[in-house]
């Protein structure tokens, strides 16, 4: 038995306009200061003003939120009383925004008890809406939260079904500032999410053809969106394959790229797009030498070869690196900009975290400790994968 969870989803140039027809009496907007002064939060004030709701704001929100800051948003959300949770912005800021919106309903849970096997009762008080203002993450559709724990410096995987949006606000207008870095790191999060959710254990007919519209369109329009961020046209369909992906691995799961990228992002602080991206390639090949056929499938449906099995599989991982150079992203962690001994002597602490992930149940080859930690030398050095 599998579950399938989203959203309603308003899609499209002015979807923003649903908001006006929201009911409720007050809003407390989950975002960070750049949105605000770009003028988006704004933008999301006006449309609930029309509905005649009062908008609050805690716009503290930093990249990879942190177990504190949503807990100081969730005392925010106890002065206010919000009937409405917005998640405004980028993973980080939805993330953020479902655990603070969690623990506003359930102050008796720790952030690190959210899991999805422990009955919330959620909207008693408040309902979500999501509006992502970058094309990647998919948070707007997902239940997943990924939270920082400071102390220990790792990255949290939590969620449960029920923290689910209510609404999903998915307008390309709010994606049309992004500069040329964000745009290539958050479509390749994207890609990454279409690629796993594809190729995962977990993956069912109801997420097949969602990933692999999803994968299509990045291969077609992130380079465009890259070079010409006022390409509309572009913008909307990067726009709707990332809400796309979302749906299609959010509903099976993500696979060892994201465990990888999670531990690297937690240590050195590499844009989550940018390093799953990174490490996408890596891990095909490494699946490959024992798995390759859904790769393989996945490589011929995007038309990057003919062929079958391993060397398929590897064409798909080629047809990764080609996209990465294109968009001038780096291929390697060298490339990437990290010191090779700081990457030394964080080793250890990478292979453990990344072993002890998540997103490592559902991998079509489970590396043992060595191999895993030899996947991470290899992306460091730039080598192909050959064990």
């Amino acid at each position: 038995m599998w579950y399938f969870v989203s959203p309603q989803v308003v899609f499209g140039e002015g979807a923003l306009d649903a908001l006006d027809e929201i009911e409720g009496k007050r809003a407390l907007i989950v975002t960070d200061g750049t949105l605000v002064e770009l003028g988006l939060v704004e933008r999301v004030t006006s449309h609930l003003a029309r509905a005649g709701i009062e908008t609050h704001l805690f716009a503290e929100v930093e990249p990879d939120p942190s177990v504190p800051t949503v807990k100081r948003g969730a005392e925010v959300a106890r002065e206010v009383e919000p009937d409405w949770i917005v998640g405004l912005g980028g993973g980080s800021a939805m993330d953020a925004a479902k655990a603070i919106w969690i623990l506003y309903e359930r102050p008796d849970l720790e952030p690190a008890e959210i899991n999805p096997f422990v009955p919330l009762g959620l909207r008693q008080k408040a309902r979500l809406i999501t509006i992502p203002t970058t094309s990647g993450t998919g948070a707007e559709v997902t239940w997943a939260i990924v939270l920082t724990d400071p102390v220990e410096q790792r990255k949290m995987g939590l969620g449960n079904r029920e923290n689910v949006a209510d609404l999903a606000v998915v307008d390309p207008v709010m994606a049309a500032g992004m500069p040329p870095q964000l745009t290539a790191d958050t479509g390749l999060d994207a890609l990454t999410h279409a690629v796993e959710g594809f190729t995962c254990t977990w993956h069912t007919d109801l997420t097949d053809g969602l990933c692999l519209h999803a994968a299509r369109i990045v291969f077609q329009y992130l380079p465009r969106a890259v070079e010409d961020g006022s390409d509309m046209e572009a913008r909307e369909r990067m726009h709707n394959a990332a809400t796309c992906a979302g749906l299609g691995f959010g509903n099976s799961m993500a696979s060892i790229a994201h465990a990888m990228g999670h531990v690297l992002g937690a240590v050195f602080h590499v844009p989550h797009g940018r390093a799953v991206g990174l490490f996408l390639p890596y891990t095909v090949e490494f699946i490959a030498r024992e798995a390759p056929d859904r790769f393989a499938e996945l490589a011929r449906l995007l038309g990057l070869t003919e062929g079958e099995g391993e060397p398929a599989a590897r064409a798909l991982a080629q047809g990764l690196r080609d996209l990465a150079r294109r968009i001038g992203n780096p291929l390697s962690l060298a490339e990437a900009g990290i010191d090779q001994g700081a990457f030394e002597a964080q080793l250890d602490k990478l292979v453990d975290d990344a072993f002890n992930d998540t997103q490592m149940v559902t991998v079509a080859r489970s590396p043992s400790y060595d191999e895993l930690r030899q996947l991470f030398v290899y992306a460091y050095e730039g080598r192909a994968i050959d064990f």
